[in-house]
């Protein structure tokens, strides 16, 4: 499986400016519902799963979040990658009592388990290698990102 085939260049945002994770997750589920990726209540799905399972990720130089929500909220299945204006808080997975400035998001809009699991473990592993996300962070466009995930997803096969 290749997390190139889920991500949508429509949903891809750099620089994105929103102040606070909630503003973002309105943001995203604005653009995913427009173009028909989700129901329209999959940011109250989103929202309340972020509550109960964080998602933020604090590796060594920077951090990460991978934020989803339940099958039913998804009608065509894509992984969104934004790179907000600012870092915004994140409570953190390991430790929801603290949190974490995000540099960057992949959520994750899935309708089949299977493919939650698998594109988690590939993620998990991408955001291990720290040139790759420094390179998407400072991409200049949709095009330069998707691209970078393309080649990186080929480069594991």
């Amino acid at each position: 499986m290749e997390i190139s085939n889920y991500i949508k260049k429509e949903l891809i945002k750099l620089n994105l400016p929103c102040k606070s994770r909630n503003e973002m997750f309105q943001m995203m589920h604005q653009e995913a519902y427009k173009y028909g990726y989700v129901e329209e209540d999959f940011l109250e799905g989103l929202l309340s799963r972020e509550e109960v399972f964080p998602t933020g990720i604090k590796l060594s130089n920077y951090s990460v979040a991978i934020p989803h929500t339940e099958a039913e909220y998804v009608k065509n299945q894509f992984i969104s990658v934004v790179v907000p204006e600012n870092p915004i808080r994140f409570k953190q997975m390991d430790d929801e009592t603290l949190e974490t400035e995000v540099s960057l998001i992949f959520m994750l809009g899935l309708n089949k388990p299977h493919s939650q699991l698998e594109v988690l473990k590939e993620l998990m592993s991408l955001i291990q290698k720290e040139d790759v996300v420094k390179e998407i962070i400072s991409a200049k466009d949709e095009e330069q990102v998707k691209e970078l995930l393309t080649n990186i997803t080929l480069e594991n096969v």
